[in-house]
């Protein structure tokens, strides 16, 4: 009998499947993992970042090793009043995230620069023809489109400063909607790496997927001159377009997208359908993954499946949020919504960004003066607003928030 190359075989070393790896090589350290990878670094070009209140032990563990830089709280700036927050913060930036999982996983567990042709539940297929043998695959490459899936887009530039002297940023700005209202809700989002380094975001919710870097680019720098920072140097950048979900045909959409192999990551449906925060689900996903006693290809494809069925069912409020957001408010309007949201009780938004908005939550969130008509908000809901189809636009890319 042929010995197979590796027990598990993970497809794509960006934030869902370099947390595969790390929580199978912690429970399973005599596993035989591979991660593969087209590009030269694991984890791409990206600052991911999470509430502290987000993960639990066992996920505050499996992280902890990957964080580049914390904070004991962060600012909102809305027009009508700014807020300080007191939920720890931290992020996750790609450089930290590669040296850890290299300093963590065997050497030979790591192809980078490895293009992946296809895959079977255990096989997978080189670009080169090479085809190696494995005991189950799991794919998380990310996804350029999202079939049978409706809603907006998250899109932005985001680029790390460094900054000709000290910024004066002692924590977040998580959200600062006092900027001007173009192409939907956008928000400036700042994280002050170092006295002189500061990370700084333009973000819009926006119908349409294109993105126009130079544009933003440069709100970027217009942000940086208005706060008094001038830029001594551009040291990253990075630019995304998320999916935010509206509603769709879940069953259709695995169909299409999983093709008898395990799934994970954004490719899984496995993020939050408003806000297209993906690194506590992908945790959470990681770990389970990680206790399943059926790692064969087979095993793998029904704990995948049944997990995004869960997490589909279980993000059926946000879903519902989304299409208020995008089906109820005009574009220039949309900062109203959040405007309210963020001035409800801070362990209700802890909860909300954790996955785990209670049904008094709901009703917390729901009543009151609302952010939009409600007439309009009916029709949303109802499915009298047609939504875009998720299934053309630009590769998704990690989220930064």
């Amino acid at each position: 009998m042929t010995t197979p190359d590796a027990d598990v075989a993970i497809l794509g070393g960006g934030l869902a499947g370099g947390l595969i790896a790390l929580a199978l090589h912690a429970r399973r350290p005599d596993l035989r993992l591979l991660l593969i990878e087209r590009d030269d670094r694991l984890g791409g070009n990206h600052v991911w970042s999470f509430f502290a209140t987000d993960l639990d032990a066992a996920g505050t563990a499996l992280v902890e090793p990957l964080i580049a830089a914390r904070w004991r709280g962060y600012t909102i700036r809305f027009p009508r009043y700014t807020r300080e927050l007191g939920s720890a913060y931290n992020s996750v930036t790609s450089e930290r995230f590669d040296a850890a999982l290299r300093a963590t996983l065997p050497a030979a567990a790591i192809r980078t620069g490895t293009e992946v042709r296809a895959a079977t539940p255990t096989s997978v297929t080189l670009a080169d023809g090479q085809v190696l043998q494995v005991g189950g695959v799991i794919d998380a490459r990310g996804a350029a489109v999202l079939p049978h899936l409706t809603g907006g887009w998250q899109k932005f530039v985001g680029r790390m400063i460094r900054t000709a002297r000290p910024h004066g940023l002692e924590r977040p700005v998580v959200m600062d909607a006092t900027v001007a209202q173009l192409d939907g809700y956008r928000f400036v989002y700042c994280l002050p790496f170092g006295p002189d380094r500061v990370f700084v975001e333009d973000t819009y919710y926006a119908d349409e997927p294109a993105l126009d870097v130079p544009v933003l680019r440069q709100r970027v720098a217009d942000y940086c001159a208005a706060a008094g920072w001038e830029i001594a140097a551009i040291e990253g950048e990075e630019t995304g377009v998320l999916p935010v979900v509206a509603g769709g045909d879940f069953a259709a959409f695995r169909a299409a997208t999983d093709q008898g192999v395990a799934q994970a990551g954004i490719r899984a449906g496995l993020f939050q359908p408003l806000t297209s925060y993906s690194l506590p689900d992908a945790v959470r996903y990681a770990l389970s993954i990680a206790g399943s006693a059926n790692l064969s290809g087979t095993g793998l494809l029904a704990a995948s499946r049944a997990w995004g069925e869960a997490h589909w069912r279980k993000s059926a409020f946000y879903r519902m949020l989304t299409a208020m957001l995008f089906g109820a408010a005009a574009p220039a309007e949309r900062y109203r919504v959040l405007q309210r949201f963020y001035g409800l009780d801070s362990r209700l938004i802890e909860r909300f960004y954790a996955g785990g908005t209670t049904m008094t939550d709901k009703l917390r969130i729901l009543t009151g003066k609302p952010p939009v008509p409600i007439s309009a908000a009916i029709r949303a809901i109802t499915g009298g607003v047609p939504f875009a189809p998720l299934d053309h636009g630009a590769p998704a890319a990690g989220a930064s928030a």
